[in-house]
């Protein structure tokens, strides 16, 4: 254990303990689907968070975190790994293509890819193959960004023909209910839309919902305020 003071809430024995409870929700969930538990990845989005709760979530095993703003991660990605994080970083938030460059350098997967003019950005700025997943507007909602689902087919065509991508999956972010059984048929929507284009990843489920994401068959969960409580 490393000699950081850590602001309250996020001392790791207090994320260690909420991250067990994760993982063990993550794998009764992937059990009821008949699914093994290693099937699903936990992406810890540290948004808002201090760099101590990624070095105690880190600590305490997890190996992939999300950011939403680049401009967040610019300063909190460089302060982890000095810090000893050996991770893979996540961009999971609306990446604006005007950030695209700064965003390539920082993050190994961009999950928020939401328009061509977006995959185009990231293209340019690639040094090498960016691995992308597409994000896709299940829902329909005019407040989030994404494919229409009856636009994907020709979008991801378009942006897997580029040879800077790597067009890995889709992502979508469904919409804040009261019973998270509500947004089933969304998350059974995204993989069945995965399917049809030959698509492993399916990045579906936050900490609202992610239970029911898995059982509709996620491959990534997307979990915040479960592991690290309320954001900063």
């Amino acid at each position: 254990m490393d000699s950081l003071r850590y602001p309250a809430g996020v001392e790791p024995t207090l994320v260690a303990r909420r991250l067990a409870l994760v993982r063990a929700r993550i794998a009764a969930a992937a059990r009821r689907a008949g699914r093994a538990p290693e099937a699903v990845r936990l992406v810890a989005v540290s948004k808002t968070q201090p760099v101590e709760a990624l070095v105690a979530a880190w600590q305490a095993g997890v190996t992939d975190f999300g950011e939403n703003r680049v401009q967040e991660a610019q300063a909190k990605l460089p302060a982890a790994r000095e810090r000893g994080v050996a991770a893979t970083w996540h961009l999971v938030g609306h990446l604006q293509s005007n950030k695209a460059r700064d965003a390539v350098q920082l993050f190994d997967i961009l999950q928020s890819v939401d328009s061509l003019r977006c995959a185009e950005a990231v293209a340019r700025a690639a040094r090498a193959p960016m691995r992308v997943l597409l994000e896709v507007n299940v829902a329909g909602e005019a407040t989030k960004y994404g494919f229409p689902p009856g636009e994907l087919p020709v979008a991801y065509r378009a942006a897997a023909a580029i040879p800077e991508l790597r067009v890995e999956g889709l992502m979508t972010v469904a919409p804040q209910v009261p019973d998270p059984k509500a947004v089933r048929p969304l998350f059974r929507q995204l993989r069945r839309l995965a399917g049809e284009l030959g698509l492993r990843e399916c990045s579906m489920g936050m900490t609202d919902d992610f239970e029911v994401a898995i059982e509709e068959g996620a491959t990534m969960v997307r979990i915040g305020r479960a592991i690290f409580g309320p954001r900063a």
